[in-house]
């Protein structure tokens, strides 16, 4: 068994990892600035804290922020008033920058590690990100500095975080897409990707190593309780979405991008979200959190 990379390790091909994906980005997870992009957002943020806020969060600050998914959409749709985008890669956020510009929209910006934030105690309303806290060494730090530049009364709020569970779970869509895509490039007319001509693949060789974390709900409670924080809720998020979107990722990922049919992608996205809504109506009601691929978590400083 390989020994577990040092956390400058875990840091530096984070960093070189993302800062070669932020061109491609948006378009390789089908990231929207539009009302789809602010619905989806909007109902991720309403489920982790259990109810939409009865006002805006005034000082907001993400972490991990990427090329803006949820800063940029948050803004939009009004539910915070003033974003601080952080981020290890400054490659990220100079595509957030361009896509800030772009959507007419004010964001300030800071490369940052979510362990050491440049920011002074009780500077902010929200602390909030997504997809983010996998990556991230050492979370007990991390969790401490997100109560520091918490005002009281501020809020914690982290999305997309895969659970243990729904981490194995996407092993086998993953394994399945792997072993039909050379099939399903046939029906759809594209040929094999080759990683190896693609300057830097892509920074596809990085790939294994930059998500370090799987998590339990009691894991995200115990970071939250560690941290001082209070009234901590962790919710469970998609199964058959999870299950269908790493399956569509995967045979995407094995054609030449260019190849890929517009017709596909459309089925690909709109069949997505009708699992979705399965997912948000019918299963997360009803199962526990940990059977599901994602996790929420949201607390408050006291």
């Amino acid at each position: 068994m390989a020994a577990p990379s040092s956390p400058e390790r875990i840091k530096d091909v984070n960093e070189r990892y993302h800062d070669v994906a932020a061109a491609s980005y948006d378009s390789k997870w089908g990231i929207d600035f539009g009302d789809i992009g602010q619905k989806q957002v909007t109902g991720k943020l309403r489920k982790a804290l259990g109810r939409w806020p009865d006002e805006p969060f005034g000082d907001a600050l993400e972490i991990g922020a990427g090329t803006g998914y949820f800063s940029l959409n948050l803004l939009q749709a009004g539910a915070i008033e003033r974003a601080t985008a952080t981020d290890i890669s400054p490659g990220m956020l100079a595509t957030l920058e361009r896509n800030a510009e772009r959507l007419g929209l004010k964001v300030r910006t800071a490369a940052a590690e979510a362990e050491t934030l440049p920011f002074a105690d009780e500077s902010f309303d929200l602390v909030f990100g997504h997809a983010v806290l996998h990556h991230i060494p050492d979370l007990g730090q991390a969790f401490s500095e997100f109560a520091r530049v918490l005002r009281p009364g501020g809020t914690v709020a982290f999305c997309g975080e895969p659970s243990r569970y729904g981490d194995l779970l996407a092993a086998i869509p993953k394994r399945t897409a792997l072993l039909t895509a050379p099939l399903w490039r046939r029906l759809v007319g594209a040929s094999a990707r080759d990683y190896e001509a693609e300057a830097d693949h892509n920074g596809h060789d990085l790939e294994p190593e930059v998500d370090v974390h799987a998590f339990s709900p009691g894991d995200l409670q115990r970071f939250c309780d560690e941290a001082g924080l209070g009234e901590v809720r962790v919710k469970g998020e998609e199964l058959l979405a999870s299950i269908h979107g790493w399956t569509v990722r995967t045979l995407e990922a094995s054609a030449e991008p260019g190849e890929v049919p517009w017709g596909w992608r459309r089925f690909a996205f709109r069949s997505y979200l009708a699992l979705q809504r399965v997912d948000n109506q019918v299963l997360e009601p009803r199962l526990p959190p940990q059977l599901f691929y994602n996790l929420l978590v949201s607390a408050r400083r006291p």
